[in-house]
């Protein structure tokens, strides 16, 4: 990758039924952290009809998308690079599909600096 790509970050995953937690800096979401956590939760993704095949749907959409790199691929998880067209900065995209509640959970990180400005 670049310059302003950073480094993959350790600990990615889940831990449990829960994603790694996000770090002080407000470029980073995540639907595992608590509701009370203002600053990072998002809320899930709601899935409507079969889980398998809303899971299979996103995977298909995430790999159509440019400028994207699946590093895993796994049953109920998927951790992809999505990577900026104009300064190639990467952010670390995790989902997790949760069938038993009926939603796909989903972290987003920058890996560097502390905004992203949407």
């Amino acid at each position: 990758m670049g310059l302003l790509s950073g480094r993959r970050p350790a600990g990615l995953g889940l831990h449990g039924s829960a994603f790694k937690p996000c770090s002080w800096k407000p470029n980073c979401v995540n639907s595992t952290a608590g509701a009370d956590n203002s600053s990072h939760h998002i809320a899930p993704l709601a899935i409507k009809g079969d889980p398998a095949a809303a899971w299979q749907r996103l995977c298909v959409a995430v790999k159509n998308r440019p400028r994207i790199t699946i590093v895993t691929q796994e049953p109920a998880y998927l951790y992809a690079e999505f990577k900026s067209g104009a300064m190639g900065y990467v952010d670390d995209v995790e989902f997790a599909l949760d069938a038993r509640v009926g939603v796909i959970h989903v972290r987003s990180a920058s890996r560097l600096g502390v905004r992203d400005f949407g």
